[in-house]
């Protein structure tokens, strides 16, 4: 039997919609770093985009997340940041997960294009000692920022996907289709909960 700690991922945010470029980034870094599993941390209350723009209700998206991954192998949504309410601090995420599975290791999964703002992150020297950074960065894509410093950082290169949820939130609006855009449960339960179409 081994020995070998659970490697689990934590893939954060506000998932407003849930696109394929989500899931491509989150099943290539399971293969990549060799994670037991990716959890798609649904944010509550995400920080940097309250008071900026209409958010759609963390269960609605909450919905559509577990729609989008159910049956994909070793991809969970999690409601972690939503049970716990409030505003939403990736450094209190990673420590309830420690606190939960003891003996673990995680693995905190951002974008490139993150990777140069975590400076501004709450407690962010704090999540550094919690966690190894896992940076997404597309292929040919233009280069994000460096992460701060103190984190162990691992590299995951994936296809080139420009998708973006304020682009499908807009087709939603007018009328255009999601269809290959939005993984196909997560679709009908965008459908089936009428999101997004008064965006």
């Amino acid at each position: 039997m081994s020995d070998r700690r659970a490697r689990i991922g934590v893939f954060g945010g506000t998932f407003d919609p849930v696109h394929v470029g989500h899931l491509v980034a989150a099943v290539n870094a399971r293969h990549d770093v060799g994670l037991d599993r990716v959890l798609l941390v649904v944010a509550n209350s995400p920080w940097q985009k309250t008071g900026r723009r209409s958010i759609t209700p963390a269960e609605d998206r909450f919905a559509v997340v577990s729609a989008a991954v159910e049956g994909v192998d070793g991809l969970e949504a999690s409601r972690l940041e939503i049970d716990r309410g409030g505003t939403s601090y990736t450094v209190e995420t990673l420590q309830a997960l420690r606190d939960a599975t003891p003996g673990a290791e995680l693995y905190l999964i951002v974008g490139s294009d993150l990777a140069g703002e975590m400076s501004t992150w709450d407690r962010i020297d704090q999540a550094s000692s919690m966690a190894t950074l896992v940076v997404v960065s597309r292929a040919g894509g233009r280069g994000g920022g460096t992460a701060p410093p103190g984190w162990k950082v691992l590299d995951v290169g994936i296809p080139a996907l420009e998708i973006s949820s304020t682009d499908l939130r807009a087709r939603v609006a007018n009328g255009r289709p999601l269809d290959y855009l939005v993984p196909s449960p997560a679709l009908r339960c965008i459908r089936e909960r009428g999101l997004y179409a008064g965006s």
